[in-house]
């Protein structure tokens, strides 16, 4: 790893190390479910949702008796309801005849099912398996970019390029170190840039100084 890199984790450490995946579950089967809703959704906003949704549907069986007009209901309060009720409907269909009701543990399989992207899959694979992964959402994208981690202008090249940057074994955390950095300082609009102590290493903060 890069001096450069390596002094970037360890102040990314200091400053959150309580760093984890905020999204509630207690299975596999719910991080999957709490994933696919959080897309353009606060982790916060989906945490209030499936309080009572898997209190009273738990499991993929209690979710197989819900109508997707049911699930609409109960998930009305985040974003894209009717398209994620619908996913999630299905995705459950195809746990029960293609997986046996389980939540399978490779990117392939996981991407196969409806609503699953690449980082919904990372997801569920680093924190329900312990597989090393990098999702990279919107917090991920941007910060990795600005503090010159990656140079990429997608999603999936940031990734491929944060895995290359990293050890493997640092790869579950930084996901977490990058995404709390970007949700608490390096926001979109208006980064807290002068409470941050990554400005030295960031190609963000000298192009706007350089102005």
């Amino acid at each position: 790893m890069k001096k450069r890199t390596k002094e970037i984790l360890e102040i990314l450490k200091e400053e959150y190390p309580d760093a984890r995946c905020e999204l509630n579950h207690e299975t596999p089967f719910q991080l999957l479910v709490a994933t696919i809703l959080s897309a353009q959704t606060t982790d916060r906003k989906v945490n209030e949702v499936t309080e009572t949704l898997f209190k009273e549907y738990p499991d993929l069986d209690a979710f197989l008796t819900l109508t997707v007009e049911e699930l609409e209901s109960r998930i009305k309060q985040i974003g894209l309801y009717r398209t994620k009720a619908k996913n999630i409907n299905r995705m459950c269909h195809q746990l029960k005849e293609k997986f046996n009701g389980e939540v399978p543990r490779t990117m392939e399989e996981l991407t196969s099912l409806a609503g699953a992207g690449r980082k919904t899959a990372n997801v569920v694979l680093s924190n329900a398996f312990g597989v090393p992964s990098i999702a990279v959402d919107t917090h991920v994208f941007r910060v990795s970019n600005r503090l010159g981690l990656a140079n990429a202008d997608n999603v999936l090249e940031t990734e491929k390029q944060l895995q290359k940057e990293l050890p493997k074994k640092e790869w579950s955390l930084t996901h977490h170190l990058l995404i709390f950095h970007g949700r608490y300082c390096c926001i979109a609009r208006r980064p807290k840039c002068s409470e941050c102590r990554l400005t030295q290493y960031c190609k963000y903060y000298k192009e706007i100084t350089k102005k």
